[in-house]
């Protein structure tokens, strides 16, 4: 058996190193770069995605502000929240009914306690 002639292994060797070369440098233009427009892309929809929530809140709360802005909304939360009347008007409380009385067995360690319990 008979070996190529050294120039022909050269070129077989340049060949297979040129080829490898232009692999990766495909990678590196095409590869790499589509890899960071996706990611990219999903950046902007996530962005674009809270732009969009941040609006609808904006939006509310606006509509908020302008409600609050109103004679009947601010007589509805005084009335409401801190039990404000017109003069001449009463205001009631409904008051919740007592806890129940606590129920103390009559043996030795609470036999003084429910004396106590019961006397306010």
């Amino acid at each position: 058996m008979s070996r190529p002639p050294a120039p022909r292994r050269r070129r077989r060797a340049l060949w297979i190193l040129l080829s490898s070369v232009t692999v990766v440098g495909i990678l590196f233009i095409g590869v790499y770069p589509t890899r960071t427009y996706f990611a990219q892309k999903a950046s902007l929809q996530r962005a674009q995605h809270q732009l969009d929530v941040l609006s609808t809140q904006n939006d509310k709360l606006s509509q908020q502000a302008d409600q609050l802005n109103t004679d009947a909304e601010i007589e509805r939360l005084a009335r409401e929240r801190y039990n404000l009347v017109h003069p001449g008007e009463e205001a009631f409380a409904i008051l919740p009914a007592p806890p129940a009385p606590i129920a103390v067995p009559p043996v030795w360690p609470f036999t003084g306690l429910s004396q106590k319990l019961a006397t306010p």
